[in-house]
């Protein structure tokens, strides 16, 4: 990437950001302003007794995520150490309860599905009820999940914003008369999906021209190249406001809400104090997914490492100097 460009990037990621302060309300922005309720990470230098360990699944937005955490906590006093890129899920939840590491971001929706045997469509749709269905199960295995983020990483209807003028799209639902126009591209499970092509069979009843399986790699070339009207793609995606793409609204919840929680064992909970649970809560309010997709442009398209891009959101949103 030039120089010229990555000014242009870290300017347009300034606005983004800033952006997603304006867009989480006025009561909020007020409080934190005034250091109620919000405002910059104190460092309480009695934390310096407990080390952290932060882990993170194996993606650029996890390690992103788990960058933010590390930096947000060790301004708060705590002697912090990362394991990022761990693996998978199954990987990073055997490293908490095993003390390889003190805490690692997971998703609530894969926490039912993967840990707890629900089925996709048996997830609750709204983001609150599924934290407080996985809180509840992880309650069970001495696991404290912290409260969820704003943004959700879950899978969505993709479209370029031309395509989207041309035939009133807004909403799922909008697709109505129209998909038998349109080629819709996902995954090759997306067949047999119900958070996917056979939901949008089954839940909204549509059919389309043609439906093509590619790799998750090509979401959003398919789209830019023409080949594809509509592309399943994920909602905290770095192309999405770099490529013009509109994310068509999920009108009757289909897609299960994958906001991000911090998890930890209640041991470490029980010995890290008050301090943390405030920390997460102040990293976690400014996450949004138009912040999140910018992070993730970062790393992913502008080749920030995730450090970088982390410790640019903690400062842009004065939670560190």
């Amino acid at each position: 990437m030039t120089k010229g460009a990555r000014a242009a990037a870290a300017v347009l990621f300034a606005l983004i950001l800033t952006l997603g302060v304006a867009a989480c309300g006025s009561s909020d922005d007020s409080s934190t302003e005034s250091g109620e309720g919000g405002g910059a990470i104190v460092s309480n230098p009695k934390n310096g007794k407990v080390t952290l360990t932060i882990g993170s699944k194996n993606f650029p937005e996890q390690e992103i995520l788990g960058e933010i955490y590390a930096q947000a906590l060790k301004a708060a006093g705590y002697k912090v150490k990362t394991a990022l890129n761990l693996g998978s899920e199954t990987v990073a939840l055997q490293a908490v309860k095993s003390g390889q590491i003190s805490g690692y971001p997971e998703y609530a929706s894969t926490a039912l599905t993967s840990f707890f045997g629900l089925e996709p469509e048996e997830v609750p749709a709204g983001a609150q009820a599924a934290y407080e269905k996985a809180k509840a199960e992880f309650e069970k295995e001495d696991l404290t999940a912290f409260p969820p983020t704003p943004f959700a990483s879950a899978n969505a209807v993709g479209t370029l914003k031309k395509t989207a003028e041309k035939y009133g799209l807004k909403t799922v639902s909008d697709l109505e008369g129209v998909s038998e126009e349109l080629t819709l591209y996902g995954s090759p499970e997306c067949r047999q999906r119900e958070d996917c092509l056979k939901g949008l069979q089954d839940v909204y009843g549509l059919k389309f021209k043609k439906f093509v399986p590619i790799n998750l790699d090509q979401r959003h070339e398919v789209l830019k190249s023409g080949q594809a009207d509509l592309s399943i793609v994920f909602t905290t995606d770095p192309q999405i406001k770099r490529d013009n793409e509109v994310l068509l609204e999920d009108d009757k919840h289909m897609f299960p809400p994958y906001n991000s929680t911090f998890l930890v064992t209640d041991k470490v909970a029980s010995q890290a104090g008050p301090d943390l649970a405030k920390t997460i809560d102040l990293v976690n309010q400014k996450l949004t997914a138009d912040v999140m997709q910018e992070l993730n442009a970062r790393v992913d398209l502008d080749k920030d490492t995730p450090a970088a891009a982390a410790q640019a959101y903690l400062k842009q949103f004065k939670l560190i100097s």
